[in-house]
C-alpha cells in the first residue's frame, strides 16, 4: 500500500481530521443552488491549517454534483484569469447538447495577468452571466474558488464580489469560496473593499483534537495492516498538536518507518517521526513564514517566547523596551504575516505550532 500521507500544500490528506460537517452548508447549496448561504464562504486560519485542503475537498463535491470549478488564487490579475477561464467553458458548453453534465475545469494553467480595464468589466459580467444561464439549462452551476485572499488586489476582489452579487440577485447558479490568514481578511472585510463579502459564512479552521488525530493515525496504520500500539499513536497525535500539516508530517514519517521495520513501530521509530515531522515544518512553513520579518518584528517573538503561553503586549513592550504605540504597529504586522493571533485583551499568542520552541531553540537552531 502506497504512503497515503501527503505533506504538501494543498494535497488531499486520507482523512480531514477534525473537519466533520464544515461543508455540509456548501454540499446543500449545491442542491438548491443561487442565494443558498453556503455557497458564499470564508475559510480563515494560521498557515497550515488546512484552507487550501478545505478549497480543494468544496471543490471535490461541486464537480461531483455536476457544478463547473475556476480554481484561482489571488495574485495580481486573477479577475482576468477567471474571465478567460468562463470563456472558454462558455465555448465548450456552448457547442455541446443541453443534457450534458460538467465535469470542471481548472485556470492554474493560464498565463492572463493584466486587471480588467473599466471597459471590459461589462464584459466580464455579460461572459459571466452567459455562461451561468448556459449551467442554469443543464441544472448546474458556476462555484468559483479563490485562495490567499490577505494578498489580494483591493479593487480586483470589489469587482469579482460586485458582480457576484448582481448574478446573485438574477437568481443565477454561483457559489464563491474563499480562503486566507484570519486577521487579513478581516481587515479586507473591515475596510469595506467588499461589503457583499460580510454576509459570508466565515469558517475558522483550529486544530483538531488530539483524540481526533490518535483514532485517524490508528485506522490508517491498521487498515494497512501495520499494528500501532495505542500509547504510539497518542505521542504521535500528541507530536501533531492537532495541527493539520504536522499530522500529515508525522503521518508520513511514521509510514516510512513502518516500511523500514515490518514487525511494528516502537518507540524509537515514532520519536524519529516525530522529529523529522516537526523538523520540516519548521524548513517548509516557520522559516518561510520568518523570512520577511524585520529585526524589531523577531525582537517581539522572542520576547513572547520567555511565556510558556498568552503574551501581555505590557510585557513584550517592557521586554524589549519599544513603546506602546510601536509595540501596537508590529503586533499588527506579526498578525497580518499569520505569525501571532490575538488571544484576548491585551494579549497575543503564536498562531503556528511549532514557532514558540523554534524561537527558544537558540542560534544553532535558527
Amino acid at each position: 500500500m502506497e504512503n497515503p500521507f501527503r505533506p504538501t500544500a494543498g494535497a488531499t490528506p486520507p482523512d480531514l481530521i477534525g473537519r466533520g460537517g464544515v461543508l455540509d452548508e456548501f454540499a446543500y447549496g449545491l442542491r438548491i443552488g443561487s442565494g443558498a448561504p453556503g455557497l458564499l464562504t470564508i475559510f480563515t486560519g494560521a498557515r497550515g491549517i488546512g484552507k487550501t485542503v478545505m478549497l480543494g475537498a468544496a471543490e471535490d463535491l461541486a464537480v461531483a454534483g455536476g457544478w463547473a470549478v475556476v480554481s484561482e488564487t489571488a495574485t495580481g490579475g486573477f479577475l482576468s484569469r477567471i474571465g478567460e477561464a468562463m470563456r472558454r467553458l462558455t465555448n465548450e458548453l456552448g457547442e455541446g447538447p443541453t443534457g450534458r453534465r460538467v465535469t470542471g475545469v481548472s485556470v492554474a494553467g493560464f498565463s492572463v495577468t493584466t486587471q480588467l480595464a473599466p471597459e471590459e468589466q461589462v464584459d466580464w459580467r455579460a461572459r459571466g452571466a452567459a455562461l451561468l444561464r448556459l449551467l442554469a439549462d443543464r441544472g448546474t452551476g458556476l462555484v468559483i474558488t479563490v485562495d490567499e485572499i490577505h494578498a489580494a488586489d483591493r479593487a480586483e476582489l470589489s469587482q469579482l464580489a460586485a458582480d457576484v452579487q448582481h448574478f446573485i440577485r438574477e437568481g443565477l447558479p454561483i457559489g464563491l469560496i474563499f480562503a486566507g490568514l484570519p486577521a487579513a481578511v478581516s481587515d479586507l472585510l473591515n475596510e469595506g473593499v467588499a461589503t457583499f463579502l460580510r454576509r459570508a459564512d466565515r469558517i475558522d479552521l483550529h486544530a483538531a483534537s488530539i483524540a481526533e488525530v490518535e483514532r485517524s493515525f490508528t485506522e490508517t496504520f491498521s487498515s494497512a495492516g501495520v499494528p500501532l500500539d495505542s500509547d504510539l499513536a497518542k505521542v504521535a497525535a500528541v507530536g501533531t498538536g492537532g495541527y493539520p500539516f504536522l499530522i500529515q508530517l508525522i503521518g508520513y514519517y511514521l509510514w516510512r518507518e513502518a516500511e523500514k521495520a515490518p514487525g511494528g513501530l516502537d518507540a524509537a521509530a515514532v520519536s524519529r517521526a516525530v522529529t523529522a515531522g516537526r523538523r520540516r515544518n519548521e524548513r517548509v512553513v516557520i522559516e518561510a513564514a520568518l523570512s520577511t520579518t524585520s529585526g524589531r518584528d523577531r525582537d517581539f517573538l522572542q520576547a513572547m517566547a520567555e511565556d510558556p503561553g498568552q503574551s501581555s503586549t505590557a510585557d513584550i513592550g517592557r521586554r524589549t523596551g519599544m513603546r506602546p504605540n510601536a509595540v501596537g504597529n508590529y503586533r499588527t504586522r506579526l498578525m497580518d504575516a499569520g505569525l501571532i493571533e490575538a488571544a484576548g485583551y491585551g494579549l497575543v499568542d503564536f498562531a503556528i505550532p511549532g514557532l514558540r520552541e523554534y524561537m527558544t531553540a537558540g542560534p544553532a537552531r535558527k
